[in-house]
């Protein structure tokens, strides 16, 4: 793959609780994403999607194997990849301006220039007019939007986006993912995005990568071959469901294996 963004090289990790058995999460996984490719990652519930993510987010050490960002080694959270997480993460303590503020402050830039760049995620994230609203007075759609807002303020390389729309509503889901497609098309980052939506899926991605049951391996990678943007006419084609029908066989398969069902 040329202009290879992020590589995961043999990566193993196990949970270790404080009692119990060690859980094995992944186990020799490798995969390279591009720069500027939207990949997501689908898989039976228990997979170690998530534990992906944040092995690349630095949030987890590293049991084995090696991943690299733009060739450097990731060992710790940096300000290369930002996270959005599914429920929100927002401080209720502070506004919609201050929660998009708080990942300004580290940077060196006077206050009008942070709150100028504050107010330019606000617009994208189309909260114009909320910006002294507090958490607790928003939507949980609108909540998200402050996180995606809070994380893209600071330029990150790369978006890691954990089930972003899990916890809201279908109508609010959908809304949510034309603008996430709108908001890629004009920042181009390289994403990586976990889901268990088949549909939600193929819609954002460029390439799919199905998951094997625990411990997790990459069972089956798709290129989604649609263009874009992925309207309604796009999402209707039998192409669309050909790609959903095939990913979710893919997925149904190792499901049916972490429920001890098939082996």
């Amino acid at each position: 793959m040329t202009n290879t963004k992020i590589k995961f090289e043999n990566v193993e990790f196990t949970y270790i609780p404080p009692s119990g058995r060690p859980v094995r999460a992944l186990e020799r996984l490798s995969l390279d994403v591009a720069e500027n490719e939207f990949v997501s990652i689908v898989g039976p519930s228990g997979c170690g999607k998530s534990t992906l993510l944040y092995l690349l987010g630095g949030f987890l050490p590293l049991e084995h194997g090696e991943i690299t960002v733009d060739g450097r080694k990731v060992s710790k959270p940096g300000p290369d990849r930002g996270i959005v997480f599914q429920h929100f993460a927002l401080f209720p303590w502070k506004t919609v301006r201050q929660n998009v503020l708080y990942g300004l402050e580290r940077k060196k830039m006077d206050a009008a220039q942070r709150d100028e760049l504050a107010q330019k995620y606000i617009d994208l994230v189309k909260l114009t007019g909320f910006e002294d609203s507090w958490p607790a007075q928003l939507s949980g759609g609108m909540k998200q939007r402050v996180a995606i807002a809070r994380t893209l303020v600071t330029d990150p390389d790369v978006l890691l986006m954990d089930e972003p729309f899990g916890a809201l509503d279908a109508q609010t889901r959908g809304i949510l993912q034309e603008e996430l497609l709108a908001i890629w098309g004009l920042t181009r980052k390289t994403v990586l995005f976990v889901t268990h939506d088949v549909h939600e899926a193929v819609l954002l991605s460029d390439r799919v990568i199905v998951m094997s049951a625990r411990p997790g391996r990459i069972k089956s990678t798709v290129n989604i071959d649609l263009p874009r943007p992925r309207n309604s006419e796009v999402t209707r084609s039998q192409n669309f469901a050909s790609y959903c029908d095939e990913i979710w066989g893919l997925v149904r398969e190792e499901a049916l294996v972490a429920s001890g069902i098939k082996t």
